[in-house]
């Protein structure tokens, strides 16, 4: 595995061989001191966590063991302690990002399966494919639990605005996976209760989702699953 660090963006360009092809990957090393919310297949739920990983896969990735994938990828990068490991078929490395007023947020956008989240018809059990639309976002600031969930439906908002405003007819993937990083508040700091869209944070992390999605959105010379 080779590693180049793009210390601007505060991500590694990861690349590992395995499939009988290359395959890229973003990591960011947090680590102490944050705490994150995700839907991610490793380190999902809410937690302190120190890395967050978003790896490329093959399309039509069928391992049943997603989630001892993403941390072997992680271990061989070197990244320490509990982490966040999110995956994709789209090109990791035409991600977008952006920054509002201290709030980072990092996206990788691969649209060629879309879909509205309230179509009609039950969605098909298993191994789900790999998630194309993920995002990943840094608020330099303590949020409470419920902020933390707030904060994921308000990214979830910013990126279907993206896609809407770019012309896509869908409100993302169907394996769409998300990844919010707030500080852990001091001894004596009170964390901040709301991350809506109108909130001082939210209203932050809304705008850098939005820019970051639209940028990935338009950096795409494929669409994969």
């Amino acid at each position: 595995m080779t590693v180049t660090t793009d210390p601007l963006l505060r991500v590694e360009h990861l690349t590992r061989t395995e499939d009988g092809g290359s395959w890229d990957a973003l990591l960011w090393r947090a680590g102490p001191g944050w705490r994150m919310v995700s839907s991610a297949v490793l380190g999902g739920g809410l937690g302190e966590r120190a890395w967050v990983l978003n790896a490329q896969v093959r399309p039509g990735y069928a391992r049943t063991d997603p989630a001892e994938h993403l941390a072997g990828i992680a271990r061989s990068a070197g990244a320490a302690g509990p982490g966040v490991g999110l995956m994709t078929a789209a090109h990791v490395r035409e991600y977008g990002e952006a920054e509002d007023e201290g709030v980072r947020a990092v996206a990788t956008a691969g649209i060629g399966v879309t879909t509205w989240a309230a179509a009609p018809g039950p969605g098909a059990p298993g191994v789900p494919d790999p998630g194309t639309i993920n995002i990943v976002v840094a608020v330099p600031a303590p949020l409470a639990d419920a902020a933390l969930v707030n904060a994921v439906a308000t990214a979830t908002e910013a990126k279907v605005q993206a896609l809407l405003e770019a012309g896509h007819h869908c409100s993302g993937t169907p394996t769409d996976a998300v990844c919010v990083a707030a500080r852990t508040p001091v001894l004596g700091e009170a964390p901040e209760l709301f991350a809506g869209p109108r909130s001082v944070w939210g209203a932050r992390l809304a705008r850098a989702v939005h820019r970051a999605v639209h940028a990935s959105l338009g950096r795409r010379t494929g669409d994969l699953a």
